[in-house]
């Protein structure tokens, strides 16, 4: 039987994706979802992108999930007269809100509404957090600043203020044009970069108005403080590590990682680990020892997925990265401990039909050996559930919406099918061991757990659980996916 990885890899493509062959090998060595990053590229560049995806998904006759990457506000410093200066240990140094040319005495700050929150002592990072200064007095014209970690600062380097909820909204006018070019393409995902609270959440998902799934980019420390609301509000969430490093400190973002691991897991939301995961791989054919274990440990932790960056955007090895992630993520999965730590990590399960159930198919599929759980799933919620269960056989998702089907490619264990709605028992039972078998997840005479909800058709009504056995009420009907 076909042998299915149960943690999803997520590829971000950039300018190594200048063919449809390119996007096709790495689907083919493992890649689930596909992230557009909108820091980057042109529409065009994401249009062209985007039309070879769903040609790849045609071919294959898979869904394969697209996540656009919203670029957010991006707070950056002017110019310099000679381009850079280098900033010593010790020295004053000014941000001016007025348009000037920098020198070594300070540089123009664009950004008139951070100084509403500047005050004395106040921490600023530059350049990715290379360069820190301190607040020392606030003036007319800016802030005068100490400099307590000096280096070269050149042109337009960033800047990040750790310590202070920033009166910036997550979604900038680039943002706008952005997310409504992606909601006409399809996407499936929306990334949103700079939350810090649950209301840019609640902004930008009225704007997407169900078109796509929202998923919370973790990279401020007031993202941190208000987390169990953005769950709440997210359909999904990233630890963004790279940006969360520069304001969180690393020594803090493991702790940060596992705890929003354990939150989504209990809020049944997906949860992605993204950044520098095989950094390494842009340049060299094969990862450090540390960078296996990084994705290894985000598997023992009960990630939903693993992401590349620059690794698949740029790098001289993305099929090789996509397939030694592919390789740690099913060596991981074989252990028997990461089974045990998923299984016996506490949750809370709710009174509810559809809880009961989906705790109930994990169970049945231990005790009775069953093959795979089979979710009959019109918006996904089911076979969310069931995931978050981490059963030890494979989840095949089985939904009339292809959108859902294309969603749930980034969802822990679940293998999506699109494929056309059921409307009694009979029906339910055959399509489920047909499909299982088509999809080799099942041979003749194995078992399998089938759950599904009556009426049938009808949303949030999972209150059915059937054991069924390969073979049985199986007739040669077309069972998609859908045109």
């Amino acid at each position: 039987m076909k042998s299915i990885r149960r943690t999803k890899i997520i590829a971000t493509l950039g300018p190594n994706a200048s063919s449809r062959d390119f996007i096709k090998h790495l689907a083919l060595t493992g890649v689930d979802t596909f992230r557009l990053n909108f820091s980057h590229g042109s529409h065009e560049d994401h249009r062209r992108r985007h039309g070879w995806i769903r040609s790849v998904e045609e071919e294959l006759g898979r869904p394969l999930g697209i996540m656009m990457d919203l670029q957010g506000p991006k707070l950056r410093i002017g110019t310099f007269e000679n381009s850079e200066v280098e900033l010593v240990r010790g020295q004053k140094f000014a941000l001016y809100k007025e348009e000037r040319t920098g020198d070594i005495n300070g540089v123009t700050l664009p950004h008139n509404e951070l100084f509403q929150v500047m005050r004395p002592g106040l921490e600023l990072l530059l350049n990715d957090g290379r360069i820190n200064l301190r607040v020392m007095e606030v003036e007319d014209f800016g802030v005068c600043c100490e400099v307590r970690v000096g280096g070269i600062l050149s042109d337009r380097k960033g800047l990040n203020v750790p310590a202070a909820m920033l009166p910036v909204k997550a979604l900038t006018d680039k943002d706008l044009e952005d997310l409504e070019f992606g909601l006409e393409l399809g996407i499936d995902w929306c990334a949103l970069s700079f939350v810090q609270r649950p209301e840019d959440l609640r902004e930008a998902r009225k704007l997407i108005h169900g078109r796509a799934a929202l998923l919370a980019k973790i990279e401020k420390p007031q993202a941190v403080d208000n987390l169990e609301e953005i769950v709440k509000v997210a359909d999904g969430v990233m630890v963004a590590r790279g940006d969360l490093g520069v304001e969180y400190t690393p020594e803090r973002v493991p702790a940060v990682q596992k705890r929003l691991i354990r939150m989504c897991r209990e809020q049944c939301k997906p949860v992605i680990v993204a950044t520098q995961m095989l950094e390494s791989m842009i340049d060299a054919p094969i990862p450090t020892r540390a960078e296996a274990s990084d994705v290894a440990n985000a598997i023992y932790d009960g990630a939903d997925a693993v992401m590349l960056s620059a690794e698949t955007a740029v790098g001289s090895y993305a099929c090789n990265a996509v397939s030694v992630m592919d390789r740690i993520a099913r060596v991981t999965e074989a252990d028997p401990d990461c089974l045990q730590r998923n299984l016996h990590t506490p949750l809370t399960f709710d009174n509810s039909d559809n809880d009961a159930i989906s705790k109930a198919a994990r169970d049945v599929a231990m005790s009775r050996g069953c093959q795979a759980i089979v979710a009959f799933t019109k918006t996904g919620s089911t076979a969310l559930r069931v995931s978050r269960t981490r059963a030890s056989v494979p989840i095949l998702g089985l939904t009339p919406d292809i959108r859902v089907a294309r969603r749930l490619t980034m969802v822990w264990g679940v293998h999506s099918v699109n494929t056309s709605d059921v409307s009694n028992f009979a029906e339910m039972v055959g399509k489920a061991t047909r499909i299982c078998r088509r999809e080799e997840l099942a041979n003749t005479d194995d078992r399998i757990v089938v759950i599904a909800g009556v009426p049938f058709g009808q949303e949030g009504t999972t209150n059915i659980l059937r054991i069924a056995r390969i073979g049985e009420a199986e007739r040669p009907l077309d069972d998609g996916p859908l045109d």
